[in-house]
């Protein structure tokens, strides 16, 4: 119940967070979703790529960029007129189709996908927090994850300070970014071990932008 709730009021939130986040899915022009195709802005060395499902989403997205996609070594060009949320047919001789589908903005981080420079990541399943022996999420994971600091905070009312990159500076802000299957939300309180599938540490990454900057703990939650 606690995942469920803490979506709802991520998904109450989510587009006031969406400024820069673009989420894209790509197809052929029968409708068949693309895999592998690279997507990006500005520098083909910073990109990403559409799932099975020709899912794909990008950072740090200012409304007069233009889409780049490359897919099987053919490279089509797409202006993006502010939108945040497009299908894309791709045809023969460089041809593209895109128009706007605006509900794929509230799916928060949800198709963005790791790079291959996105620094260290740390998967853990729900077996191995199981292992440790605690009931709730975030103390299974200061047992299994070097460096995770959870302080807590004797004012009622107010969050623990976490960190899972350090803490440099007693006024410094060290949370890192929450996502719950794509989600941000505000706080991983309350998360039962048993209702993860898997929780991915990023300690070094610029995928998610400057809410990022701390680090991400990702889960995702477990499908009954």
């Amino acid at each position: 119940m606690a995942l469920i709730s803490m979506l709802m009021i991520a998904m109450s939130t989510t587009a006031q967070n969406n400024d820069k986040l673009l989420n894209g899915i790509v197809t052929d022009l029968a409708g068949e979703p693309l895999r592998k195709v690279k997507a990006y802005i500005k520098s083909p060395k910073i990109y990403t790529v559409s799932d099975k499902k020709g899912r794909f989403g990008l950072t740090e997205v200012n409304d007069d960029d233009t889409l780049h996609l490359v897919y099987k070594k053919e490279h089509y060009i797409i202006p993006l007129n502010g939108h945040k949320g497009v299908r894309i047919k791709l045809g023969d001789q460089l041809n593209a189709i895109s128009e706007a589908d605006e509900k794929l903005v509230y799916i928060g981080y949800g198709f963005v996908k790791r790079r291959e420079h996105m620094g260290s990541t740390n998967t853990i399943t729900r077996e191995e927090l199981e292992r440790t022996g605690q009931t709730f999420l975030m103390a299974a994971l200061q047992s299994r994850v070097p460096n995770l600091s959870i302080i807590s905070n004797s004012v009622p009312g107010q969050k623990s300070m976490v960190s899972i990159r350090g803490i440099d500076s007693v006024y410094g802000d060290p949370t890192p970014l929450y996502l719950i299957d794509g989600m941000p939300v505000e706080s991983l309180d309350g998360i039962f071990v048993q209702q993860v599938e898997s929780v991915d540490i990023i300690k070094d990454s610029n995928i998610y932008g400057a809410r990022g900057s701390n680090g991400v703990i990702s889960v995702q939650s477990r499908k009954h």
